[in-house]
């Protein structure tokens, strides 16, 4: 069974630059080529190389999360390096799971969708808060423009170049769809003064949001629902949504669209920041697997689609993928440099296998965002209801990089 797994190295080691190592729980070993090893992958039994065997990079992550086999050395190359190579290539038993998983977890029901979103959003408010930027936590891409010094500072773009996208102004009424732990509401009332609901399907965000917002006395303006995306309840002048689609699900992402109109008044500006496929194909298993199940990444073509459908006219597209690798790259930063206290705010939830799953999540996206030839990227729509005209949008993008006091 190792020379199995060896030659399908050998087919990998080909299609990779970085010199790797493998050791067999038999006393075998593979070396990619001559050379100082950028990693090393060391299976402790001989139960644990079936699992590559049979499922590819799956089976490989797979035995890494349960403890049966270490990774020594730089694991960014080996993640890297495992997108390069392909290693498995396409494994027919992993789409086999990836379809199940799609019967049994699927968004289909609304019930199932607010249980997804609690296995991801509900591990705590002070698990996200050391690692994610202060004080927003804003948990998606940031903006990165030129002389951004810290992920603190590149949240608090994102949500500016949000804002002056939509052309928000004091007196629009703005609906937050996703709101995550407020940052956009937030900041949005603090800079310019305007009105925001937030919605949410997670119960622990809600709370959270809820009692931020009665802390700081901004119940007037600032309210959070508890509610499905698809469950449209007021219209609103501007619609923010970051971070939703990719929780849609894989059928759900025209219902989802829908509902995003029908928040919408006509006349009025939205806005759509969801990752996105190139071209439509799978949503990898490992990420609805251990991470975010039942989410499902849509193509932009399909996203399109669904907007005309819908009669959302698109007014601007931007492509922020290589700012979502800056991003990631600061959390694992944080993650790693915390996860001592991480750990010990409850040491059964946050364990090793809990430390390797994530980190493979935060590291290995950050690789993808980074990677020239992968296909998943962060994309941000501008839409209207109505077309657009000189009323309510500019003829040319200037408008979007003047410095604070022009754009006041």
């Amino acid at each position: 069974m190792s020379s199995m797994v060896a030659r399908e190295l050998a087919r990998f080691a080909s299609n990779v630059p970085e010199t790797f190592h493998v050791a067999f729980a038999d006393g075998g070993t593979f070396q990619s080529r001559p050379g100082e090893p950028a990693f090393t992958v060391r299976f402790r039994s001989q139960a644990a190389q079936w699992k590559p065997a049979l499922f590819g990079h799956i089976g490989l992550l797979d035995a890494y999360f349960e403890g049966e086999l270490d990774i020594e050395g730089d694991f960014r190359a080996l993640l890297r390096a495992g997108m390069n190579g392909r290693f498995g290539g396409e494994n027919p038993l992993v789409r086999m799971r990836n379809r199940w998983h799609e019967v049994v977890r699927g968004n289909r029901t609304r019930e199932m969708a607010r249980r997804n979103a609690r296995f991801h959003y509900a591990l705590g408010t002070e698990f996200y808060r050391y690692w994610l930027d202060d004080p927003y936590m804003m948990y998606t891409c940031a903006y990165w423009k030129e002389g951004t010094r810290d992920v603190d500072e590149a949240q608090r773009n994102k949500i500016d170049h949000v804002c002056r996208k939509l052309r928000i102004a004091p007196g629009d009424k703005v609906v937050d769809i996703g709101t995550g732990f407020g940052g956009f509401m937030f900041r949005a009332h603090e800079r310019l003064g305007v009105d925001v609901t937030g919605v949410n399907c997670t119960d622990e965000q809600v709370a959270a949001v809820d009692e931020m917002i009665r802390a700081r006395n901004l119940g007037e303006h600032l309210r959070v629902v508890q509610g499905d995306f698809r469950d449209a309840f007021a219209q609103f002048d501007k619609v923010v949504s970051i971070g939703v689609l990719e929780h849609a699900g894989r059928d759900q992402i025209d219902d989802v669209v829908s509902a995003h109109a029908a928040f919408l008044k006509p006349g009025g500006l939205g806005m759509l920041h969801f990752i996105g496929h190139v071209g439509q194909r799978d949503t990898e298993f490992f990420i609805r697997n251990w991470v975010f199940p039942g989410g499902w990444i849509p193509s932009l073509a399909e996203v399109i689609v669904a907007m005309e459908r819908h009669g959302l006219e698109v007014v601007d597209i931007e492509n922020l993928r290589r700012h979502y690798a800056l991003t990631l790259d600061a959390w694992t930063e944080r993650f790693d440099r915390h996860w001592p206290e991480i750990h010990a705010l409850d040491p059964a939830k946050f364990d090793e296998r809990f430390r390797r799953i994530w980190r493979t999540y935060l590291v290995g996206c950050a690789e993808m965002f980074r990677s020239s030839t992968e296909r998943t990227h962060l994309f941000q729509i501008v839409f209207s209801k109505r077309n657009v005209d000189t009323r309510n949008y500019p003829m040319s993008r200037a408008f979007l990089y003047r410095d604070d006091a022009a754009a006041a």
